[in-house]
């Protein structure tokens, strides 16, 4: 059930501005992951070229490595980045498996990756792939079911899932199963994770046909994919908070800024605000921008005060237009 916050709520947060957004990179290829430093400056993944690029300013977007043994297939290839002080933490889509490694970054190029999480499920769709770290300080990790469904409901299984970790690999021991990464199952593919002020997880879920979902992840959960798609109000599944038809969202990123979460939406070319209230009720969904930038990928709470946001128009399912891909910039 959708709750409403209350209107007061909803008004004491703003809403967009009439500016619209602005560019702050173009000409990328499929920039999937985001990632800031200390600095503020920001690391970006490209999906199928395997690079990573340092964007130090506006425009000025360099070179520091391409992450060895990527296979870039389908969706799957180098997909999210998170950081932790030098620390980089890259999601990507190897021969054999999607696999998590840690690197480190000297200010001018990346170190050599070393596999922290390996044999997660890959295949040439439903690779997940975002990768956050979370207030308690661990690595969470989200996964497809790499087009096998029966692989979400497995709990032996690293497919269909989010997991979490330690940012060495190991589990943590609070985790549900102490001797297991899986921090919630029955998925089918997870690319938005992101947790609000009161320390919430949420998660954006891709649906097969007909529903696509937000989530209000609980350790343990079993989110019913795929035994449900969308609300099913059956015994032992966790109903989705908002589910929308597939044409007007298939959702990817996932930011918490300003009060509101932040969808990316490929099918449904669009950003989405959702008011969160302290209580965690959320306001009616607001599209914005819609059709106007083509698919968006990822977006991202950035230190500067702005939400940025990816367009992802080169991937093979949608119509490049002069400056595709690029990155971004709104202040709402």
């Amino acid at each position: 059930m959708l709750v409403v916050a209350c209107a007061n709520d909803v008004e004491s947060r703003g809403q967009p501005n009439a500016g619209g957004p602005v560019d702050l990179a173009t000409n990328l290829d499929v920039p999937w992951g985001i990632a800031f430093l200390p600095d503020g400056s920001a690391l970006i993944a490209e999906r199928d070229s395997g690079a990573v690029k340092h964007m130090t300013a506006p425009g000025v977007v360099n070179p520091v490595g391409s992450i060895a043994g990527v296979a870039a297939r389908g969706e799957g290839g180098l997909l999210g980045l998170a950081t932790a002080g030098p620390a980089v933490f890259a999601y990507f889509t190897a021969g054999q498996d999607n696999r998590v490694v840690r690197m480190r970054f000297d200010g001018a190029t990346l170190s050599e990756p070393s596999p922290i999480l390996t044999g997660i499920p890959a295949a040439s769709i439903h690779d997940g792939g975002r990768i956050a770290f979370g207030p308690d300080g661990k690595l969470y990790v989200a996964t497809g079911e790499s087009g096998n469904p029966q692989l979400a409901q497995d709990r032996l299984s690293l497919g269909g899932k989010i997991l979490r970790v330690n940012p060495d690999g190991s589990i943590p021991s609070d985790n549900p199963d102490p001797a297991s990464p899986v921090w919630s199952f029955g998925h089918r593919n997870i690319q938005g994770l992101a947790w609000d002020s009161a320390g919430r997880l949420w998660a954006t879920e891709y649906g097969a046909n007909r529903l696509d979902e937000l989530n209000l992840i609980r350790p343990g959960g079993n989110y019913g994919w795929p035994m449900a798609e969308g609300r099913a109000d059956t015994p032992g599944l966790t109903d989705p908070v908002i589910q929308w038809s597939v044409d007007e969202a298939s959702p990817s990123g996932l930011a918490y800024f300003g009060g509101s979460l932040w969808v990316a939406g490929l099918r449904g070319q669009r950003l989405i605000q959702i008011p969160v209230g302290a209580d965690g009720s959320l306001g009616d969904p607001a599209p914005l921008f819609v059709g106007q930038y083509g698919r968006l990928r990822t977006v991202v709470a950035a230190p500067d005060g702005a939400l940025w946001f990816t367009t992802s128009n080169r991937d093979g399912r949608g119509s490049p237009r002069d400056g595709d891909d690029r990155i971004l910039q709104f202040r709402p």
